[in-house]
């Protein structure tokens, strides 16, 4: 595989549903956010843990 999309796979990406291509957006974008979420409560927990605090 080249990594080029044909345009037969364009045309059938197209077809496919509004909400399915939505679905998959939110869901790309919840994981991004769910993740960054969980990056940032872990430096929050180390801080806390070496004495630094927000307060």
């Amino acid at each position: 595989m080249s990594g080029k999309h044909t345009l037969q796979d364009i045309e059938a990406a197209e077809k496919k549903p509004l909400w399915k291509r939505l679905g998959w957006l939110a869901m790309i974008w919840a994981g991004s956010v769910l993740a960054l979420f969980i990056v940032a409560s872990l430096m929050r927990l180390f801080m806390n843990a070496a004495g630094l605090s927000t307060h």
